[in-house]
């Protein structure tokens, strides 16, 4: 089988990424991966992938990144209850993704080998924990493509809505009040104020009129600073120092329990939820949510659609 490709260029001139090409060739690879296990190891297992990070919610009209982008995510979909569950198995899977990621991106000017896998993600499922790959790129175009592992088929959407339930947790480990500050290091509080961003706008249609009041001037402010550079020690600190004091992440708590409540589930609980909830998303939250990724998705194609016109 020919190796997946994307219908456009993933990284720019200047080295930046194209969100809608990468999204679109993820995809491309989870599909490939499936036929290349039906057809050598007789494992019949449907595979959803996209980006995981919510990179795309800060990119321009025709989904290029705005900063250049070192590390590179998807999240991967796989099923339960399938030959997967055998560890020979999983090893076979690991072993056709690595090498169809290193077919598909050797085009784009990537040489991906794979370093490890099996990691756990702090608070995911302890049934089925979300595993890793980590894969490293030997021409330093990037420092990684490491694909998240979830399990439960679904859409790549429904897959980052429900993500993001433990990411809030995990970013509550770090913006816990009782607490106070734990972080100290710019760098790694930095990832984290990206991570505050997205979550933000991943959830921002479900949010209340009274927390988007309270929360968007800080959002804004601080995406703002992150497109103007930020690289100052004590303005990285003074920003996490503000988030904490603000209370973002228990809005965000706030805005999913609302939905999943209702269902006899606690988002601050969310490793202990039943295996059959892992990449479930309540309707009401798929209505309010889905849609505006699949917007922006929408529009990066017709921006990229009418780009090409012109150009002929």
């Amino acid at each position: 089988m020919e190796a997946p490709i994307s219908s456009g260029p993933v990284f720019t001139e200047d080295n930046c990424l194209n969100l809608y090409y990468v999204n679109e060739l993820y995809g491309n690879v989870a599909e490939c991966v499936s036929s290349r296990m039906r057809e050598m190891y007789q494992i019949d297992v449907p595979i959803t992938s996209g980006v995981w990070g919510g990179t795309y919610l800060i990119a321009d009209p025709r989904g290029k990144s705005l900063r250049r982008i070192w590390r590179l995510y998807c999240i991967v979909n796989l099923p339960q209850n399938t030959p997967l569950d055998k560890h020979e198995n999983m090893e076979k899977l690991v072993t056709v993704y690595y090498k169809t990621f290193a077919e598909a991106f050797k085009p784009h000017g990537l040489n991906l080998d794979l370093k490890m896998w099996g990691g756990r993600l702090p608070h995911s499922n302890k049934a089925r924990p979300t595993i890793t790959m980590h894969l490293e790129d030997a021409n330093r175009k990037i420092n990684w493509l490491r694909p998240i592992i979830v399990w439960n088929t679904a859409t790549w959407e429904q897959s980052i809505l429900y993500d993001s339930v433990r990411l809030v947790k995990e970013l509550k480990d770090s913006l816990d009040i009782e607490r106070g500050p734990v972080l100290t290091d710019p760098k790694t509080i930095k990832y984290l104020l990206q991570d505050v961003i997205i979550t933000y706008r991943t959830l921002e249609k479900a949010h209340s009129p009274d927390f988007i009041e309270h929360a968007e001037p800080l959002i804004a402010d601080m995406t703002q600073t992150f497109l103007e550079g930020l690289f100052d020690p004590l303005q990285i600190r003074d920003l996490y120092h503000k988030i904490l004091e603000n209370a973002l992440v228990y809005g965000y708590e706030q805005t999913l329990a609302a939905h999943y409540s209702k269902y006899g589930l606690d988002v601050s609980r969310v490793e202990n939820w039943p295996a059959d909830k892992i990449n479930w998303v309540p309707d009401q939250l798929q209505e309010k949510l889905i849609p505006p990724i699949q917007d922006i998705f929408a529009t990066f194609r017709s921006n990229l659609e009418s780009q090409e016109t012109t150009a002929k």
